[in-house]
């Protein structure tokens, strides 16, 4: 079994899926010699226990194996983990016929390596997949940072008239919105934070944001702890508030704006908390999204599914295309905006929506 402390995977790790044991071998000695740490399986039912315990940059994986075939495999990955949405995945086959190529990259492979494998062309795909992700990877953490940015000058307003001024512009966004101080007190709440909060949803508002029920009050006290925290800058915190009867869940999300400066006159907010209802159409405009993330027209109305609560195969129907085509927007999603998780990417989208509206009316009001 490969021990991540044992290697140096600075060029990153690689599954190889393949059954026959001398080729399986004399790959994984290539990628072992060119620096990359190795996780080997047999069959596909090994190479699915491999992937749900480990995560790994790339995946080899042969089409014909034992138990689950390649297909079947790659199917599973998608359907199970969505943050190995953007892990290359590369089949290994014996066979160029189009249909085997047509068919995984229908079910989103990334490469195909025809058998007797050519190891300069291994090495060179491996190397151009990974390099793709890390751009992507890349690009998406310097917009989030950007996202993140905008918000920090919005702590940097020294008028308390102006910081009234721009969040104001929070009450035109439809999800709950509030502003924490570094103790986690409450500086500015939207109207449908403030609509949200409410004994009906389990929740109260009063200097602070807390849950009327035992089980849920800790969980949403540590959630918000973790977001003020100052090293949990680039960190989104999620938490699904259960409510009564048979109404969806509430989700909360929550991230750090950064350390509070001593420099300023006025209570800084230190974090964002947002509250949305997936009973709620959360009307944020589609051009926004996509100009915020360089999305697609399709993306971006994905993306605005996926907040207001929409599984795949309503977001299917809604917009006319197969859970296939949605599958394969929402990993460009996940790639676009560095998230892994669905959570994740609503609280991207909400956050980043919100961000806008502040910027637009901070540069309104300069």
């Amino acid at each position: 079994m490969w021990n991540p402390a044992d290697h140096d995977t600075q060029l990153g790790v690689i599954l190889c899926a393949e059954d026959q044991d001398s080729l399986r071998t004399d790959i994984c000695d290539e990628l072992r010699e060119a620096g990359y740490g190795v996780l080997e399986a047999t069959n596909g039912d090994e190479t699915l226990r491999q992937i749900h315990a480990a995560t790994p940059d790339l995946i080899l994986c042969d089409i014909n194996m034992p138990g689950p075939n390649g297909y079947e495999v790659l199917a599973e990955i998608r359907r199970q983990r969505p943050d190995l949405a953007d892990t290359p995945f590369v089949f290994l086959t014996a066979l160029s016929d189009a249909r085997e190529v047509v068919e995984g990259k229908r079910l989103g492979a990334d490469d195909y390596l025809v058998k007797p494998v050519d190891f300069d062309l291994l090495l060179a795909t491996v190397e151009a997949r990974l390099r793709q992700v890390r751009r992507m990877r890349d690009k998406a953490a310097r917009e989030v940072n950007e996202l993140r940015c905008a918000m920090a000058r919005l702590r940097q307003q020294t008028s308390s008239r102006a910081f009234d001024s721009a969040t104001r512009a929070l009450d035109l966004v439809a999800p709950g919105m509030l502003l924490l101080d570094v103790r986690g007190r409450v500086l500015f709440a939207n109207r449908a934070a403030r609509a949200l909060a409410c004994a009906d949803n389990g929740l109260q508002l009063s200097d602070t944001l807390v849950s009327t029920h035992p089980a849920r009050a800790q969980q949403l006290r540590h959630t918000i702890r973790l977001a003020l925290a100052a090293d949990s800058e680039q960190e989104v915190h999620c938490l699904r508030l259960p409510r009564q009867g048979e109404r969806r869940d509430l989700l909360l999300i929550a991230c750090s704006l950064g350390a509070e400066s001593d420099d300023l006159p006025m209570p800084q907010p230190t974090a964002v908390v947002v509250l949305a209802d997936p009973e709620q159409r959360t009307h944020m405009p589609q051009e926004v999204i996509a100009h915020l993330f360089g999305l697609t027209p399709t993306e971006a109305r994905i993306a605005l599914a996926l907040a207001d609560g929409l599984r795949t195969e309503q977001i299917a129907t809604r917009m006319g295309i197969t859970s296939t085509t949605v599958a394969f927007h929402l990993r460009n999603l996940f790639q676009k905006t560095s998230t892994h998780r669905q959570a994740e990417l609503i609280a991207v989208i909400l956050t980043g929506a919100m961000t806008a509206a502040l910027e637009q009316k901070a540069v309104g009001h300069r």
